[in-house]
């Protein structure tokens, strides 16, 4: 862990400093984050052609679309390991460049494959927990379901640089994580909260200006279904799908810096603690 402790991320944060910290460390790398996650981007949307997901906007029969939706689980499975292993790697770069020079993005691309497998089971399991959460909110209605979504980002930011900082032991990961996660609690919910909605408002806004060319109105393609059934054809115009993965880089760093930054502050706290516990355990 010592290591750690000249990582720029490394520190107590308040939600200022968390937010500099964030956006500094983006600023610093945003060619090799920008231009790796677009590719990340574009291979998944590329990806994602290979299924068709339209035949599905077309049914109405209840029994037509479960059907449909059990023989689209493989191909979103498939979507789902591909981005595992994309925020994986990005994950790594994150954690470990900043104390190693020579960490690149193409080492992480294999060194983060250690991980790769230990945190595909956590995410299994965690679905599991997630799952009921949100079901549990549903019963609390909107502020439930809200309050849930945000319970389980918020934990789910933890397992990646618990993972690569303190070992890929499984066990120990789950447990360090609602360790962590609970530490703090509310302080780390609400810097989760404000940086979802900055990112909803900012995708939403270039998400706009994106589609513009393609439908001349975003809202329109959100509120008439003739609209929205024709998007699904545009959306495989190679320009859209370049565009839509340039958008979809800018944000798709800031996921694995901002785990970063609640872990490390959490470690740091918990470190204050640990010293001045064994501060008093030394008075005489």
């Amino acid at each position: 862990m010592d290591i750690f402790s000249s990582h720029p991320l490394y520190r107590k944060h308040d939600l200022d400093s968390a937010m500099s910290s964030m956006w500094a460390f983006y600023k610093n790398r945003f060619i090799v984050l920008f231009i790796s996650s677009f590719i990340m981007s574009l291979g998944i949307q590329l990806f994602t052609l290979m299924f068709d997901f339209s035949e599905f906007m077309n049914l109405t029969d209840p029994m037509e679309m479960l059907n449909k939706l059990r023989g689209m689980i493989w191909p979103m499975a498939a979507i789902s390991l591909v981005s595992l292993l994309c925020i994986t790697i990005l994950h790594y770069y994150v954690i470990f460049n900043p104390v190693d020079n020579e960490v690149t993005i193409f080492i992480s691309a294999y060194k983060s494959l250690r991980y790769y497998i230990p945190y595909l089971i956590i995410m299994v399991l965690f679905s599991v927990f997630a799952s009921l959460a949100l079901i549990f909110g549903l019963f609390v209605l909107v502020i439930g379901v809200v309050f849930a979504m945000l319970y389980i980002m918020t934990i789910y930011l933890f397992f990646m640089p618990i993972l690569m900082i303190e070992g890929p032991d499984i066990a120990n990961a789950i447990s360090r994580t609602f360790t962590l996660a609970h530490r703090g609690f509310w302080s780390n919910i609400g810097w989760v909260a404000v940086f979802f909605v900055i990112i909803l408002i900012a995708s939403m806004i270039l998400n706009a200006l994106i589609m513009i060319p393609f439908t001349g109105s975003y809202i329109k393609s959100l509120t008439d279904p003739d609209e929205a059934l024709n998007a699904m054809n545009f959306m495989q115009n190679p320009l859209y799908i370049t565009l839509s993965a340039m958008a979809s880089a800018l944000f798709y760093p800031l996921i694995p810096i901002l785990g970063t930054i609640l872990y490390f502050n959490g470690k740091a706290r918990e470190e204050q603690v640990n010293i001045s516990d064994q501060d008093l355990t030394t008075l005489p």
